[in-house]
């Protein structure tokens, strides 16, 4: 999102070590506002506020801290207090809190305490014009809302991401819209046939906004900006002057005999293998309608950049024998879905070739974990494919170490850095001698020699010992042998006499 250098600056916060402190400090921030605030200064900080308790996890009957801040307000007799409650009373995020808010800054006007000359300003926006630009294939946009605040004109500008159900990327307030609706008119007449600007009815876009917070603060780990938390509360509370969320055009079922008929319709157009081409874009279907139901056949470049990751993560299962068609099955799709959107020519182009970018990454992959595990296991039967498998998971159960600030993944089959797995697995107060000894176990269990050292882990297992017990049996029992020497030599057949003892 271009604009966002326009956002609203944050202040810096004070470090704070409880939860009363952090309550302290809101009080002092509210009586540092001075007599004559302005309106929209008293509500952005109220959301930043609200801000830093969004993604709190509470367990099941545990009281929000924006009531327990309101509590902890309501018992003071401050200015500061009644400043605070009634910002609340207008921007906190729900009814309880607001009529919570209310009600405390009642008791504390109650003893005394002059209510706030600028309060009955709080919330009194206007809404203005709505607008949005994006890619021409619908994967994102941005939306631009205009408020009036009395004399003073802001903005609240969000990126929807439409590949996650028009999900909120990114929440900003602006303090000169026109200058970010001018930057982009300019972005659109730049790259016409690639970027569209459009004014929205502003009943759609409360509609856009309201539904994509909400699936975003449903979603389990949210990838958002920083600023997302800190204006979340006061979209809120500027989106009710908008009308009335237009409603969700209604999304028709397809039928199973639908969805055939047109998977059929791409596996004749694509001309690729028939039965790769039906089993991919079976996936490619199942991965619209899961993502975008209302318009599961739109294509972009994030949504099948999304599709590839979920064929990555196995979300989607496909069969080893179509897995070498991914590459032009997913192209001809690209073509295919084009065609259908009446794309341009420049679009097409720009899309195939950021398509191909993303399946380049995607082929690159061939240190998926079952080939990282199988990388020289030669021709094996199914049955030993799996044990195989089940030993070597069993010895490196993590393919990533951290290293610096940074996760990275590593290759098993590279004894070096399947070293720098058993190290980044061990404790950090592991002497230096047992994590060489655990690397020997690791090494010896991955190359099935001596094949006594698995047979001992699936005794012990049988046993209902965890991973970390059997390690240690393992480990004591090499260390056992060792012999007097700089190399940690040990003896051979006394290993294998120690291993045969352990069950």
């Amino acid at each position: 999102m271009s604009p966002v250098s326009r956002a609203r600056k944050k202040a810096p916060q004070p470090v704070t070590h409880s939860v009363t402190g952090l309550f302290k400090d809101v009080l002092n921030d509210f009586s540092a506002m001075g007599a004559d605030p302005a309106p929209v200064d008293v509500e952005l900080l109220a959301s930043e506020v609200l801000g830093q308790f969004h993604d709190v996890p509470l367990e099941d009957g545990e009281e929000s801290l924006g009531l327990e801040l309101i509590a902890f307000a309501q018992r003071k007799i401050t200015p500061g207090a009644a400043a605070l409650l009634a910002a609340l009373a207008v921007v906190a995020e729900t009814d309880v809190e607001r009529k919570a808010a209310d009600a405390g800054l009642e008791t504390v006007l109650g003893r005394g305490i002059p209510a706030p000359p600028w309060a009955g300003g709080l919330g009194r926006v206007t809404a203005g014009e709505c607008w949005r630009t994006g890619d021409v294939y619908g994967d994102e946009s941005s939306l631009l809302i205009v408020f009036g605040h009395g004399d003073q004109v802001h903005g609240l500008l969000a990126l929807l991401d439409f590949t996650e159900g028009g999900r909120v990327r990114d929440l900003v307030v602006i303090d000169q819209p026109g200058e970010v609706l001018k930057e982009m008119r300019e972005q659109a007449e730049a790259d016409p046939e690639l970027v569209v600007l459009e004014a929205v009815d502003p009943a759609d876009a409360h509609r856009m906004i309201a539904d994509g917070l909400d699936t975003t603060d449903h979603l389990d780990e949210a990838d958002v900006s920083e600023d997302y938390a800190r204006f979340h509360a006061v979209a809120l509370t500027w989106c009710r002057a908008l009308p009335e969320p237009s409603l969700v055009p209604e999304v028709a079922e397809w039928s199973g005999t639908e969805r055939a008929a047109v998977v059929e319709q791409f596996v004749v157009a694509s001309g690729e293998e028939a039965e790769s081409a039906r089993a991919i874009g079976g996936l490619l279907l199942e991965h619209g309608l899961r993502t975008d139901p209302a318009n599961p056949l739109r294509v972009g470049p994030e949504k099948l950049a999304r599709f590839l990751e979920g064929l990555l993560g196995e979300e989607y299962e496909l069969d080893a024998e179509h897995e070498e068609a991914v590459e032009p099955v997913v192209l001809a799709w690209a073509q295919w879905a084009a065609g259908r959107d009446g794309l341009t020519e420049t679009a097409t182009a720009a899309l195939e070739e950021a398509v191909a970018e993303y399946l380049g990454e995607y082929n690159d992959e061939d240190d998926s974990p079952l080939e990282r595990y199988f990388g020289d296991v030669g021709d094996l039967s199914p049955s030993e494919l799996a044990d195989a498998l089940e030993r070597r998971m069993f010895a490196v159960p993590s393919l990533t170490a951290e290293i610096g600030d940074e996760e990275v993944d590593l290759d098993p089959g590279d004894p070096e850095q399947r070293r720098a797995l058993v190290i980044a697995e061990a404790d950090e107060d592991e002497e230096e001698e047992r994590q060489v000894l655990r690397a020997t176990v690791v090494d010896q269990l991955w190359e099935d020699e001596p094949v006594e050292a698995w047979q001992a882990v699936q005794r012990l297992q049988e046993g209902e010992l965890d991973r970390v017990e059997i390690f240690d049996r393992l480990i004591d029992a090499l260390a056992g042998t060792l012999l007097e020497s700089e190399e940690l030599e040990y003896d051979a057949d006394g290993y294998l006499e120690a291993l045969a003892e352990l069950a």
